[in-house]
This record gives C-alpha cells, structure tokens and sequence, in this order.
C-alpha cells in the first residue's frame, strides 16, 4: 500500500498511477491459547484450478494442517495450521512464489517436513526472501550473500556489513545460525569461539569454568583468553555477560558485588529493565499469578507515589513503568516491606510459571495447577541461564495457562502430568515437545530439576531450550534418554547442582536495600546526590508516558547551541579547546572497576570509565571521559555501558542497542558517522580528574535540556478513538 501510494504522489502525471495489486492476507494469530494461521486460498470453493489437499491431524499434539496444492503438486495454493505455527513463514513465502518458482520437495514433505529430520525448522528450511532482521528489513538472502562476497567469518562482521542486530537484537541468534550453515556450506571450518576474546564457545567455557572453579573474569581472561596474545584484550559485551551468567548458574551469589557489578548486560546492571526512555520498569514476583488484595494495594500505592505507569504482563504479574534508576532502591523497600520479592523479569532466568485456576475453582480441573505452579516458580527463581525460562501449568487438557508454549509446561491428567519441553513464544513460536505422559508431581520436579540443569550446562549463550532442542543430536529422544534414563550417567551431578542453586537463594532486592554500599550504585550521579530530569512525561488514559522528539538528532560540535546536528559536520570537538583545565570529580572508589559512572559538570552529564590491566604483576588503570548521552538515540546511558575492547581499541558498548564507540577518540565503531565527545582523564592521588572547557561551554553542546523533548512534541492522542468507516 505504502509503495503504491508513494509511486502515485511522485509519478508526476495521472497518466502514470499505478492500482493497487491487492494485499497480503496471510495472518498468523493466537487465539484463545492456540496458534492459528492461515494463507492463500484456504476454502476449496475459491480455488480456481485443479488441486489436491493433503491433511495432518494429530489430536493428541492438538495439531491440525491441511495444504492446498495444484493437481502436478508444482503450486502450493494455500493452507491453515492449527495448534503449530512454527512453519508458517516457509509455507506462505512457498505460496507467495507460486507463479516464479516451481515447487522441488514433494508435497508430502513440505506438510511433514523431510524424513529423517528432527522435525525442527533450521535456516535452511527458510528462502533467500524470508525477513531475518525486521528492525532493518534484512533478508536471509542480503545476509548469505554478504558471507560470501566478503568472505565473513565472524558474527561481528556480519553485523556491521549488513546492518543487522544493531536494533532490538532478536534477529541475533538467527543471524548467527545462517553464518555457521553457510561457513559449513562452503566447507569452512565453523568458529564456535564466544567472541573475539575467547577461542571457546559458551559450553566449554563453563565445563572450564567449573573444572577449575574460577571466579573471577579476570582469571578466565588472563589463563584462557587472548589476553596471552595480546594485553589489550579487556573483553566485550559478548563475553562479560556470558562469564556474569556462568558464574551465577555455578556459584550463586549476588550479581552485583564485587566486579561482578562491571560484568552484567543492561538489565541486570540495576536489576531493572532499561525502557527506550532510559527510564526503568519494575517487576515483582507475583508467583503463579496468586496475587492477595493488600499486595495489589500496596502496588498500587508505589505506583502513585513514584508517578510510574502500570501493565498487566502476559506473564500474570504487574509491570511499572518509568521509575528514575535512583528511585529504585527506595521503591523496591517498599515492596519488600509488603512481601514482594525480585521478579527476575531483568534476567536470562526464570521470569514466570503460568497458572490456571485448576481444581481449585474450575470444574474441569484435574490437578492443583496453582499450587505447583507456584512450587515450581519458587523453586527455580532465580536460577540464571543462557536465556530466559518460561514455565506453565494447566489443570487440564483445556490448556488455558498456553504451558505448550513454555520452555517448560504440565498439562494435568488424572493421573498426574504431562510434561513438555522446549517451546516458546516471541518471534518464532514453537509448540513444546512433550518428554513424558502421567508423570506423578514428584517426579516431574525430578524431570524438570534435569532438564533445567542439562540446559544451562550444553546451552549456547542466548539460545532458547527450543534451539537447543533442535540442536541436540538425537533431539527429544536423546533428551529422554539422559534426563529419564540417565544414560550419561550425570543425573545425580545435575540434581545436585540444582539443590544447591534453590538452597542458596536470596532475592537480589532485598540484599540490595540491606546493603548500603549496593545502594550506592544507584545513584544517578558519582559525584553529586543532584538529581536531573532526562525525560518529558505527558498524560494518556490516565497514565503517565514518556515524550519522544519526533526526528532523533545527533550532537552538534559546533558550539552555536543551534538545534544539534552530525557531530562530523564540523572538525570543533570540545577537547580541541585550549581554556580547559583540570576539574575533580571524586575518589576513585566511587567508581566501579573496569565499569563507569555519570557525574554532573554544570548543567551537562559525563560519563568517566576505567579499564585496568595486569602486566608483568603490575596493575595499570586507565581513565576515560565521555558524554554520558548515546547520539543514536539520545538517551543518557553511556556511563551503565560495559567497557572493553575492539582490537585493542578501548571502547564502551551503549547499553540501550549495543552500539560501540572508541574511548579514546569517541569515533564509532559501528560503521556509520556518529561520535561522541572525549575528554583526557587522569588518576592523582586518589582522585579522578577530567580536563574540560568551563561549564557554559560545555553546557552549550551538551546540557541535558537541549535534547529533552519539548511540550510541542507532546502526542495528540483522542480519549476515544474515532470510528474507522471500510469502503470496499
């Protein structure tokens, strides 16, 4: 429609319109718990050639296909899937083409997948015109074809020639799963290292990790990374959180003390997920989804005092939005006082257990489905592993907590459970894989406790149990045979490993506000208990909601506090200036090891950065200044960004899209023109200490106010929106 309607205002002449070809009706839904799609045309009675259907019912999989095909089986006409979506966009993209590429399977296997596979979508299964990257519109096509001109081996290469991942990062894994199959394609070898910094992937990493019962990044780094090679190798935003997560699923402890704190992704830097605003939202565990009356109330009332936004989570809790990252502490002794504990919603761990109502109230209730929802969530709180975990549990075949959809999920029999593994939802649903029929409740914990465990410990990093699945050779099978049979001989190593991650449990909240010196680091400012507003808000529904300026700009380095423009417009940065001179900004104490920290200078916010390294036994700390605002979007963050380095380039990772930029020059490091001012920083004494221009010159490129949205900026959005009137 956009196309057409472009083409027409530009064409010039009315001679040279163009119609509307009609659109795509393919529709891929979840309705009430179970997926439905259809495309093309899936009533035989607008088909207009001759055509064969082929049909797959499996009532115990709650799954039923039927796919239209011409009478030769060259065209697939059009189709419905019920209960297992997972194929759609292979299937509708096949439909779509009909007309230019003659089918090659036969019809068969396009219904039931080729024998001999897993059953599980790869890659490969998806054509060259599939959306990989919808954030940039990359193709699967634009991503091969990139690998092989330019002979790319690395996921970061790929990343930055083709634009992909640089927005929310889900595309990533897919990303990832294309390079290796074309790498394997053209028979090159496959590097399965983490990242640059490390010659291993993520599961020998943690078979090292707990071999040798290492603790600390720098361990890892200095005895089996390329810091042997190459001093300057500080780590990333890859190899840091992984290390953070290993570290966590091995040993427990609190995420935040010690250098731990400097090694966390953004989200569990400040147990909190970082909204587009740079605000923060609140989750409290709400287990099973049993929430008592005084408990909402007291939600209620910590939303009114801190002015914060409210949700109901497709996960059964209460989501606030839009608390101040020095608000958290306060506002989570508040619930901690009330009984809540931290909901995890920040961490790859387990966020929920999804209940029904089950026997308690429901008629058709087979089993407590609140009561071991709530044992199971209680249970593996907490426990961090290579992505987020999901459970559910329904108390009957109705399926009304959608566990099929979980990592994990119970559906309850008569008899006890039925208990499924590696499903999910997001961009690729998947239904769950059922392990095991009328399981009594004790040994589904058992099963469950296994699983769990045989994940964390042969996961890839940030792979859902559903790719997991797909990639364990012997799949479901081969899961069955471990987990139930214990054919690796290593149950009794799992069981115990999960015993001691539930006994040593501890809400991150709660030992956070018990802790000043944890509390500390969420002040907003190193160097002043100031506080500054970074974000418009404006009313909508009766909520408050943050103000974005309509078109992002970028920092200006000219100096004449017009609106901002490129900062490569001019060659004027502030550290080019010759009145600068040096100004403290507190003990070095104050500021994380190998992290950073924002401090206040005027009415404009900085971001200082450290990187130590050890040589020859002597320990050398380097000092870096930059703004504290990202410029692709304007958000104030640097400072919560992880430090390392890109080939021996100090750098600093955005926490908001990942986005890279040189501590030393301010230059990007993600191929376009942005770049961020820097500042000489210097150690004396104790004390850190930043060469600036006075204050109103600083303040003239940089305050906070210049790039904060306006009133005029403020939406127009109807109470009531206006009926919409279809001329067909």
């Amino acid at each position: 429609m956009a196309d057409t309607l472009a083409k027409n205002f530009t064409c010039g002449s009315p001679d040279n319109r163009i119609a509307f070809p009609g659109g795509d009706i393919s529709t891929k839904l979840k309705l009430m718990g179970m997926e439905v799609g259809s495309f093309g045309d899936y009533f035989p009675e607008f088909i207009k050639e001759p055509f064969e259907e082929l049909t797959y019912k499996n009532p115990l999989e709650k799954v039923y296909k039927k796919l239209f095909f011409s009478a030769d089986g060259k065209k697939l006409l059009g189709g419905i899937l019920v209960g297992d979506t997972s194929d759609f966009v292979r299937l509708s993209l096949m439909y779509k083409q009909k007309d230019t590429k003659p089918l090659v399977d036969p019809p068969n296997e396009i219904l039931l997948g080729k024998r001999g596979s897993s059953g599980g979508n790869t890659v490969l299964d998806l054509p060259d015109e599939a959306q990989v990257c919808s954030c940039n519109n990359v193709s699967k096509g634009d991503i091969c074809k990139a690998i092989k001109e330019k002979k790319l081996t690395k996921l970061g290469d790929v990343k930055k020639v083709c634009n992909v991942g640089t927005g929310c990062g889900g595309c990533i894994p897919m990303v990832k799963d294309i390079l290796e199959a074309e790498l394997a394609a053209a028979g090159a070898e496959v590097d399965k290292s983490l990242c640059e910094h490390f010659a291993y992937s993520r599961q020998e990493l943690y078979q090292i990790i707990q071999v040798e019962q290492y603790a600390t990044f720098a361990e890892v780094l200095a005895k089996h990374g390329r810091k042997q090679q190459d001093p300057r190798s500080y780590g990333c935003e890859i190899c840091k959180p992984t290390m953070a997560s290993i570290f966590a699923s091995l040993q427990n402890g609190h995420i935040l003390k010690g250098d731990r704190a400097a090694l966390q992704d953004s989200n569990d830097r400040f147990l909190a997920n970082l909204q587009k605003s740079g605000q923060f939202s609140v989750v409290p565990r709400v287990a099973g989804g049993e929430i008592t009356p005084d408990k909402l109330i007291v939600l209620g009332q910590v939303a009114k005092k801190f002015d914060l936004y409210t949700k109901i989570t497709g996960g059964q809790r209460v989501d606030l939005f839009g608390a101040q990252k020095q608000d958290l502490p306060e506002i989570w002794k508040m619930l901690v006082d009330a009984g809540f504990e931290s909901g995890h919603a920040y961490g790859k761990a387990l966020r929920t257990v999804k209940s029904c109502v089950g026997t308690t109230w429901c008629r058709y209730g087979q089993q407590d489905s609140v009561g071991f929802a709530i044992f199971l969530e209680n249970r593996y709180r907490g426990i961090r592993s290579p992505h987020k975990l999901k459970g559910g549990v329904s108390g009957c075949t109705r399926e009304c907590a959608e566990a099929r959809s979980k990592d994990f999920g119970c559906i309850a029999t008569d008899q006890g459970y039925n208990v499924y593994v590696g499903g999910n939802g997001g961009t690729n649903p998947r239904h769950a894989t059922l392990l095991a029929s009328d399981v009594p409740q004790e040994l589904v914990v058992k099963y469950l406790d296994r699983y769990i465990m045989y994940y964390i410990m042969t996961a890839d990093r940030l792979q859902r149990t559903s790719k997991w699945l797909d990639a364990l050779e012997g799949g479901i099978e081969q899961l069955r045979r471990v987990v139930m049979e214990d054919s690796l001989g290593i149950c009794t190593t799992l069981e115990k490993q999960m015993s001691y991650l539930v006994g040593t449990y501890e809400c991150e909240w709660k030992k956070v506000i018990e802790s000043p010196e944890l509390m500390a680091q969420f002040a907003q400012f190193k160097n002043t208990t100031e506080t500054q507003k970074e974000t418009l808000m404006h009313t909508v529904r009766d909520q408050r909601m943050p103000t974005f300026v309509a078109h992002a700009k970028t920092v200006n380095t000219n100096g004449t506090g017009a609106e901002p423009s490129s900062p490569t417009s001019t060659t004027s940065l502030l550290s080019d200036l010759d009145d600068s001179e040096w100004v403290s900004f507190g003990r070095t104490e104050l500021f994380d090891v190998n992290g950073g920290g924002a401090v206040l200078y005027g009415e404009s916010q900085l971001a200082i950065f450290n990187i130590a390294e050890s040589c020859n036994g002597i320990e050398k700390v380097s000092w870096y200044a930059t703004q504290n605002m990202c410029p692709f979007d304007h958000s104030f963050v640097l400072a919560q960004g992880i430090v390392g380095d890109l080939d021996g380039r100090p750098k600093v990772a955005c926490p908001m899209h990942k986005r890279n930029y040189d501590l030393s020059d301010g230059n990007s490091l993600n191929g376009d023109d942005l770049r961020i001012h820097t500042f000489e920083a210097k150690e004396e004494d104790g004390m850190i200490y930043v060469l600036l221009p006075p204050t109103d010159v600083v303040d003239a490129r940089l305050a906070t106010t210049k790039f904060l949205a306006k009133d005029d900026d403020v939406p127009v959005i109807p109470e009531v929106a206006p009926p919409v009137t279809l001329d067909w």
